[in-house]
């Protein structure tokens, strides 16, 4: 069942999001080459708690961090390690999310570490404004293959595929709510758009084939040809004047 939020009940998930940018933004900062991924993960933990706020994907389905932080090759849910180093050139998706006053909010950004390739930031770029592309379908009367469909072809027209097993979602006082988001699909279809609806937007893209497979921690996510794969999310609010990015530092 899809929630609709009242005017106070997206004020209090504002602040959520705000908490949940701020820690993704700590992260970002913290990614350097010689830092671990485990040493990422502190950061935001450490972080989020000091707002009064809990780490939304720490013990959720069993999973073992507060935030999955994916390098390269890996798509989503990479688990924190003290023996994953990041090294020059690397590629790192840090998904985060925070739980506020009865809300969450959730966001993924991939960033550099240090310099990288030009094929892999051409890759981060697409992947960035895809999901401007998405979220710009994101208002009332529109549908959610709209949101699909713009992410998709913005995609697919760089030479990129969008990943199909795993998508973007409804977010609110659940972390996962209907209705499911795809990163693909047809104008005009789907769940329509309403006011109050919010929802996670979150394009994966791959810069080979858009197969992945889950590996044997039955977490880590990647791609099937091994070839590099981004990730970004914003938690966006449906409202009568349009799509409105919840997920933005102050």
């Amino acid at each position: 069942m899809v929630s609709i939020k009242t005017a106070r009940e997206l004020s209090k998930m504002k602040d959520a999001c705000r908490i949940s940018a701020e820690a993704l933004r700590v992260a970002g900062e913290a990614v350097k080459p010689g830092v671990t991924t485990l040493e990422i993960d502190t950061i935001v933990r450490q972080y989020i708690e000091k707002q009064g706020a809990t780490p939304s994907f720490l013990g959720y389905g069993g999973f073992p961090a507060s935030a999955c932080i994916s390098v390269n090759n890996v798509v989503i849910h990479g688990i924190p390690s003290k023996n994953t180093v990041l090294k020059e050139g690397d590629i790192v998706s840090v998904d985060v999310g925070a739980y506020y006053r009865g809300f969450h909010g959730d966001n993924a950004y991939t960033f550099p570490c240090g310099k990288i390739s030009a094929q892999a930031q051409s890759l981060l770029d697409a992947t960035k404004e895809s999901l401007f592309e998405g979220i710009k379908q994101a208002r009332p009367g529109n549908r959610v293959g709209d949101i699909g469909s713009a992410v998709q072809k913005y995609v697919e027209a760089r030479s990129y595929s969008v990943v199909r097993d795993f998508v973007g979602h409804g977010v609110g006082a659940k972390l996962h709510e209907d209705p499911s988001i795809p990163n693909y699909g047809t104008p005009g279809r789907g769940i329509r758009l309403l006011p109050g609806m919010t929802i996670a937007i979150e394009p994966m893209v791959n810069q080979g084939a858009y197969q992945v497979k889950v590996l044997g921690d039955e977490w880590t996510t990647v791609t099937l040809d091994g070839k590099l794969s981004a990730h970004f999310e914003h938690t966006v609010a449906i409202t009568p004047d349009g799509p409105r990015i919840m997920t933005l530092c102050d």
